[in-house]
């Protein structure tokens, strides 16, 4: 059986495909290892979600597991309202909406159609602001890229493939103090 890509792990590999080794390595540890403050407050707005005690309206499903053999995907989505047929992606806070944000965002909705759901819009939604931010379905030619994207993701090697390491972005990685790829700490370190 072909192993599954955990949806979750699709931002990461573009901020650094590295991570996604170091992920696999560090992922049956104590979290207190590596998280730091922006993924311990990640997890904790998505508790609500896991716990089912979010704000929803009656029809919406939260926390639910999905999966797609044809993408070779696996994960949870956070909110699908079926009413508007809406999947919902919540987030404590958006100053900005990566590329592989919405690769998360596809994913899901990929699944979710295979899976028999109708979803016809895809949001983020900032806790913060308490603001729903619409992100376009993709077309056939985004569905090419991302297709092409899971490939790459696939196939990548951290022994033979070079990637360049981005100290700018090591910084802010929550692996670096364990990274055999830098000597520098990350920003997390200071005060805790």
């Amino acid at each position: 059986m072909e192993d599954y890509i955990e949806i979750s792990t699709l931002n990461d590999f573009i901020f650094c495909p590295y991570s996604i080794y170091l992920h696999n390595v560090y992922k049956n540890t104590v979290e207190d290892l590596y998280y730091a403050a922006p993924q311990l407050l990640g997890k904790y707005s998505h508790h609500t979600v896991d716990e089912g005690t979010s704000v929803r309206s009656k029809g919406d499903l939260a926390g639910m597991s999905v999966f797609s053999e044809k993408y070779g995907l696996m994960g949870k989505i956070d909110i699908y309202r079926a009413s508007g047929a809406q999947l919902i992606e919540r987030k404590r806070h958006i100053s900005t909406i990566y590329q592989g944000q919405i690769f998360q965002l596809w994913a899901q909705m990929l699944c979710m159609r295979e899976m028999g759901y109708q979803v016809d819009a895809l949001f983020f939604y900032d806790i913060s602001t308490r603001k729903m931010k619409p992100i376009k379905t993709p077309g056939s030619t985004e569905l090419k890229y991302f297709e092409m994207f899971l490939a790459k993701y696939r196939s990548f090697d951290p022994d033979k493939d070079f990637f360049s390491v981005n100290e700018s972005k090591c910084l802010h990685c929550i692996y670096c103090n364990l990274c055999d790829k830098t000597a520098q700490d990350n920003v997390y370190t200071e005060g805790y």
